[in-house]
């Protein structure tokens, strides 16, 4: 552990996210976010739907692992594995940010090495950033939560493309 006291902070600002996921389950309520809206599909159809997603999230997931893999050693912000966080709930919802973070600074520290990357003019930090602050926001369970939920899903996508991106680029041979 590089800094404990940064560990006990994502700890601690997991415990409100953990509230939040939570929820739906302590309180009857009519706004039960996403998982009133999983509902909808009925109980086998909310399971191959959460399914899928952690699919998607393993192959988004395994391209920001090839990505900090195929960074020199020097520019990497952080160890490829530190990626597999993302799946440790609720603390996944604070590390996200730090994922994010550490896989755009190493891209722009690459990119002072390998020229051809300096066209990713935020290598990635504000879609990656948004999705990770519109996942929060999404555990409001009303209708903002909701239309945070959708901003997270597609900020999700437009990062994951970019990472698959710069990933083609990184494979290059260098110039």
């Amino acid at each position: 552990m590089k800094n404990p006291a940064l560990t006990i902070l994502k700890i601690l600002a997991s415990i409100p996210i953990g509230f939040g996921l939570l929820y739906p389950f302590l309180y009857d309520s009519n706004a039960a976010g996403l998982f009133g809206e999983l509902r909808m599909f009925g109980t086998v159809g909310a399971i191959i739907a959460a399914l899928v997603f952690l699919l998607l999230v393993l192959f988004y997931a395994l391209d920001l692992i090839k990505c900090l893999r195929l960074v020199a050693p020097e520019s990497r912000r952080a160890a490829p594995n530190s990626v597999w966080w993302m799946f440790l709930l609720p603390y996944n919802f604070i590390e996200d940010f730090f994922i994010i973070f550490n896989v755009s600074k190493s891209l722009e520290a690459e990119a002072k090495l390998r020229p051809e990357l300096a066209r990713f003019k935020s290598f990635g930090m504000i879609s990656g950033l948004g999705w990770c602050a519109a996942q929060v926001v999404s555990l409001i369970p009303n209708e903002i939560g909701a239309g945070a939920g959708l901003l997270a899903i597609l900020l999700w996508i437009w990062h994951w493309v970019f990472i698959r991106r710069a990933n083609q680029v990184l494979q290059l041979p260098c110039a």
